[in-house]
């Protein structure tokens, strides 16, 4: 399935549609993995400020391209925005102790909220051996004109669910 992203509208219109979904998936798992692939400048950074955005989050997004990872707290959910466009070894993530990343911590919730964790990651064919596998993965590509992000048909069943409710809830071209 393939969204065309014409305007910032659709962009965030897009955005808002997979952070409801992504987060009915964290509030069974605890913990939710998007791969963003795409050349530069194709829309990933972009989408990640959207998705934060919905997902709550009212401060300033930064490209983590020379940190590798960006964390943001929330209420109940942690965010680590990963891009490993300069990495050059999958090892290094090794180092960094990427493992420790992908794990819900035990922990009494708050309030009785339980405390979830997105991982968002940019690039992630960089560190493809060692990355575990994702829970949806989002193709962007940019013609000069309008960005085209294809959604991953192995998320058969999320991916579904987004396509259904753009159809249904928002003006956002789907092919």
């Amino acid at each position: 399935m393939k969204v065309i992203i014409d305007t910032i509208s659709a962009l965030d219109q897009f955005a808002a549609v997979c952070a409801a979904k992504l987060q009915l998936v964290m509030n069974q798992t605890g913990l939710v993995t998007v791969y963003l692939k795409g050349d530069l400048g194709s829309g990933k950074t972009t989408f990640s400020q959207h998705l934060l955005k919905h997902f709550g989050f009212a401060g300033n997004v930064k490209s983590p391209t020379y940190t590798l990872v960006e964390t943001y707290e929330l209420d109940t959910l942690s965010v680590n925005h990963f891009d490993l466009y300069r990495l050059d070894d999958p090892e290094e993530l090794e180092y960094m102790g990427i493992r420790d990343y992908f794990v819900v911590p035990d922990q009494e919730p708050a309030q009785g909220l339980r405390r979830a964790l997105l991982n968002v990651v940019e690039w992630p064919e960089r560190g493809q051996e060692v990355l575990p596998s994702p829970d949806i993965s989002l193709c962007f590509s940019f013609d000069g004109h309008r960005r085209t992000v294809t959604l991953d048909e192995a998320a058969d069943t999320l991916t579904q669910d987004i396509a259904q409710t753009l159809q249904e809830n928002t003006d956002v071209a789907i092919q």
